[in-house]
């Protein structure tokens, strides 16, 4: 009878010593903002939808993206054109014309060429002045001279234009691709895909509203990343540590999760805590730490801020 009294009175003494604290339901959030100005157009999903990595939430109406494309087509088109000229060279109507002075230029030159051989034997046998063969010298040179310019002319159109204009062409023209590139992906702004899985928890504008860079359009929260937050005081911060399996239970549920215990740190004065009328002193410094269900897939419809309890 001893025996069991004495065992009766342990057990309620081990009881006493176990303290119950109180922490939150939590979940990873996500905001999820525009790169670019414009109009809600349509909006694709409402709150409390469980949406995938990649759906489309909503789409913008951006009308400058549409002038900026009509832009760069037209410059694509332009510098191609320019590109295709420097390398393919004259049209066949300009190698026609080119031929046709050169072969006038050619008759000039063989005209000229047996005026100075026949003058050339004249002159030596003094039967014309030497000024009369020096004018008839200086006209083969000048044939000669337009014959060599029209045949480079020739060569030149024929074969494309010099290197450094082919290359500055096709950099003209890979830039304007750059620019309808850029375009593409301006365009592609307009639809609001989910970055993640998650539940859409708010949605903050309607259809028609103005949508800023940067202004949060939708906040959602990660499913599978239910955790539960508890504070506690230094002076119990022993009965903890890292790595520490735990049984949270879940009050409004009236179930236990088997949890890991993880990420310890000490709270700003000014921080929020997550159990009620904590028993502390005052000049105590709070602890923070989460402990995270080992079957993330098993709370993954538990609702967030709702009350759970451990015994430590």
């Amino acid at each position: 009878m001893l025996l069991a009294l004495s065992a009766l009175v342990l057990a309620s003494c081990g009881k006493t010593d176990r303290q119950t604290i109180q922490g939150k339901t939590e979940q990873d959030e996500i905001a999820v903002t525009g790169k670019l100005a414009g109009r809600m157009e349509r909006v694709l999903v409402q709150e409390g939808d469980l949406v995938h990595k990649g759906d489309t939430l909503a789409v913008l109406d951006i009308p400058e993206v549409e002038a900026k494309k009509a832009q760069a087509l037209g410059a694509v088109e332009s510098a191609d054109a320019q590109y295709q000229m420097s390398v393919t060279g004259a049209t066949r109507n300009q190698l026609i014309q080119l031929n046709a002075k050169k072969n006038a230029l050619q008759e000039q030159f063989n005209y000229a060429q047996k005026s100075v051989d026949r003058l050339r034997n004249m002159v030596q046998d003094s039967l014309v002045p030497q000024q009369t063969y020096d004018e008839a010298y200086a006209k083969y040179q000048g044939a000669k001279a337009q014959l060599d310019a029209v045949k480079a002319e020739i060569a030149d159109v024929a074969h494309g234009v010099r290197g450094e204009q082919q290359v500055m062409a096709l950099g003209q023209k890979n830039r304007a691709l750059g620019a309808l590139q850029e375009v593409g992906v301006a365009e592609g702004e307009r639809y609001i895909l989910a970055p993640a899985d998650m539940v859409v928890r708010s949605i903050t504008l309607k259809a028609g509203e103005l949508a800023l860079p940067g202004y949060t359009l939708f906040k959602g929260s990660v499913p599978t990343s239910t955790y539960f937050r508890f504070t506690l005081p230094e002076n119990d911060l022993a009965k903890i540590k890292e790595g520490m399996e735990v049984p949270v239970r879940i009050v409004y549920l009236d179930r236990e999760v088997p949890c890991r215990i993880t990420r310890v740190q000490a709270l700003a004065s000014y921080a929020n805590i997550a159990t009620a009328y904590p028993d502390y002193e005052l000049q105590q410094t709070l602890f923070e730490f989460r402990a995270v269900p080992l079957d993330p897939a098993g709370v993954k419809d538990v609702f967030t801020k709702t009350t759970v309890t451990l015994s430590l």
